[in-house]
């Protein structure tokens, strides 16, 4: 969605004091968050030992599947209110917005218009269990919108994609310099293509609200049988200059998503940064909740 108005606002300094990532996420004053994700020829490779699944698809499931925990948690009443615009962008043979339908082409969209506008509906089962397999176990059709696909193809453009991630922020915030900052959620399975990323990364991170800097979290997929590292607070293991560059560009963790990623079983260690390298399903599912995780809600 291109957001319209007069000249654009002069945005408002980050004042640095420690109460940043502290502003309430309400309708007056809502959030920007922007998946950024990979669908570059590796993307078609499989997901850990299961040869089914590829990481595009998995990948595009959990996103999917967080867009929708997002719409209910904006319908907590019979109004849906728009505590969040969300984008969503690919890159690989092309860097292009990547909802799909009536969305198509769309950089930035309010829940609202997600929860109106799925591109389709996918059934599926799932079985509700007591937990003690017994046979009350009972399987439970149902429908999951679907509102991006990723088709894989082409160089890992990462740069292009960043840089696409930029101007959404860039434009969210000649909006609104005031608020909780814009969270971009990046999930890449390769190295940039398209030469360092870090200038135009460092650039997204240099941007901010009156509420604190930008927040950039990436979330890496090897190809290798590396040791999985879920949100470090140093480059010790990390290895290849690919990986520390990563871990490099990532925002540190605020108080409130160090604190979700405790409660999701974490070991956070002081100086978290938002960054896993070689994760496998459960670290997207898990990547993807905690970058999400409400802050001063509603």
């Amino acid at each position: 969605m291109k957001l319209e108005g007069g000249p654009r606002k002069q945005q408002r300094p980050y004042s640095g004091v420690s109460m940043a990532y502290s502003a309430p996420i309400t309708r007056e004053r809502p959030a920007c968050l922007i998946f950024l994700l990979d669908q570059s020829e590796s993307m078609r490779e499989p997901l850990g030992e299961d040869q089914s699944v590829r990481r595009a698809d998995f990948v595009a499931d959990a996103v999917n599947q967080t867009l929708q925990k997002l719409v209910i948690r904006c319908a907590a009443t019979a109004e849906m209110r728009d505590y969040y615009y969300v984008s969503a962008i690919r890159y690989g043979g092309a860097v292009e917005p990547a909802f799909g339908g009536i969305l198509g082409g769309r950089t930035l969209v309010p829940i609202s218009d997600a929860a109106k506008h799925p591109a389709r509906r996918e059934g599926r089962t799932i079985t509700v269990t007591d937990g003690d397999n017994s046979p009350n176990d009972q399987e439970v059709a149902f429908l999951l919108p679907v509102w991006i696909e990723l088709c894989p193809g082409g160089g890992a453009r990462m740069c292009q994609g960043l840089a696409s991630a930029r101007a959404t922020v860039e434009e969210w915030l000649s909006e609104h310099p005031s608020g909780f900052p814009p969270t971009v959620l990046h999930v890449t399975a390769n190295e940039s293509s398209d030469g360092d990323p870090t200038q135009i990364a460092r650039r997204i991170t240099s941007f901010s609200t009156d509420d604190g800097p930008v927040l950039l979290f990436n979330c890496h997929l090897s190809p290798s049988r590396s040791a999985k590292i879920e949100y470090p607070s140093r480059t010790a293991g990390l290895p290849n200059q690919s990986a520390r560059m990563l871990f490099e560009i990532s925002s540190p963790l605020p108080n409130h998503l160090c604190e979700s990623a405790r409660q999701a079983g974490v070991q956070i260690q002081e100086g978290a940064k938002g960054f896993v390298f070689s994760g496998d399903g459960a670290s997207v599912v898990q990547f993807l909740e905690i970058g999400t995780a409400p802050a001063n809600f509603g």
